[in-house]
């Protein structure tokens, strides 16, 4: 299973750095014409109703604050990164890091799943705490074997 999560881990963590990296593109240029440019690229309705709500939201933004948003997921993906190569690695402290990490994370996603409820947020809550439980669970089964061994 570490392996399975470790590469869970990675693949979130390449999304998030694509985000980043294009949100600082973002910053440099013209936003509008060129997150139509992306949308018409991946074949997706710019003015559908999600994809046209966080245009909307982007466009809102400066350039400092895209910077900052960027940055701030940039950070996230590098906790993401370090989990799932720890993971890979098969490294107790990856699995003890990823336990506190993604712990700590499932009061604001049950906070965000009050305040809009969505189908993939709650299948994001259901993995993260499964991952949780699977990694303490195996953590507490080999401290058990270490203090009888």
């Amino acid at each position: 299973m570490l392996p399975l999560i470790g590469a869970f881990k990675l693949v979130k963590a390449l999304l998030l750095l694509g985000l980043a990296l294009g949100l600082l593109r973002l910053a440099h240029g013209n936003a509008a014409a060129m997150l139509d440019r992306w949308a018409i690229q991946l074949h997706i309705d710019p003015d559908g109703e999600h994809v046209g709500r966080f245009v909307q939201k982007i466009l809102l933004l400066d350039e400092s604050r895209l910077r900052a948003l960027s940055a701030g997921i940039l950070a996230y993906a590098s906790l993401f990164l370090v989990e799932g190569v720890g993971l890979l690695l098969r490294r107790r402290w990856a699995e003890w890091f990823t336990v506190i990490a993604t712990g700590s994370l499932v009061p604001l996603e049950l906070y965000e799943i009050v305040r809009h409820p969505r189908p993939l947020r709650v299948t994001v809550l259901a993995v993260n705490v499964a991952i949780v439980w699977y990694l303490a669970a195996r953590l507490r089964r080999e401290a058990a074997s270490r203090a009888e061994g």
